[in-house]
C-alpha cells in the first residue's frame, strides 16, 4: 500500500504545487474550445479522487461532495457541461476541492489492503478493482500536471 501512497503523494503534490499560485484568470484560461481549463482539470482530479474513495468505502456524499464527484465525468469525459462555472473556479475553491479529496483519500488509505479487491466504476466507464483505482490515483494527477505545464507556457496565457 505504501507504494501507492507514495506515488499519489508525488504526482498529486506536483499538480497541487503547479496550481496553488495561479489567479482566477489563469485557472479559467481555455487554450481552445475543446480543452479543460487548469481550474477544471484540478477540480476534475479532485472529483475522481472523491468518486473512487466514496465508492470503495461505500460511503454517502454530501450534496457538495456529490457535485464535486460529478466533475470526474461531466464536461471531462462526457458531453454534459462542467458542473462549476468560471465564477466559481477561484484559487480558494480549487484548494478547497483538493482538501476535500485529500480527506476522502486519507479515509481510503486508512482501510489499507482491505479495499484492493473491491470493484468500482471508473470515470471512463469500465469496472475496475480497488487496486486498479490505486494505480489510477497515482497516475491521474501527473497526467494533468503535464497539461497544466503546456497551458501555462502557451503564448496567450494570462500574466496574472
Amino acid at each position: 500500500m505504501l507504494d501507492f501512497i507514495a506515488t499519489r503523494a508525488l504526482s498529486r503534490g506536483r499538480l497541487t504545487e503547479s496550481v496553488k499560485d495561479l489567479s482566477q484568470a489563469q485557472l479559467n484560461f481555455r487554450l481552445h474550445d475543446n480543452a479543460l481549463t487548469i481550474g477544471e482539470m484540478a477540480i476534475h482530479v479532485a472529483g475522481v479522487e472523491v468518486s473512487f474513495a466514496s465508492q470503495l468505502l461505500e460511503a454517502e456524499l454530501s450534496p457538495a461532495e456529490q457535485k464535486l464527484k460529478s466533475a470526474a465525468t461531466d464536461g471531462a469525459v462526457n458531453d454534459l457541461p462542467f458542473p462549476y462555472s468560471e465564477s466559481e473556479i477561484t484559487p480558494e475553491f480549487v484548494q478547497q476541492c483538493f482538501t476535500t479529496a485529500d480527506e476522502w483519500i486519507n479515509k481510503l488509505y486508512d482501510q489499507g489492503d482491505a479495499v484492493r479487491s473491491k470493484e468500482l466504476k471508473s470515470a471512463l466507464g469500465p469496472i475496475i478493482s480497488g487496486e486498479g483505482a490505486f494505480v489510477r490515483l497515482g497516475f491521474h494527477p501527473g497526467y494533468h500536471h503535464g497539461q497544466v505545464y503546456l497551458i501555462a507556457t502557451s503564448p496567450n496565457f494570462p500574466a496574472n
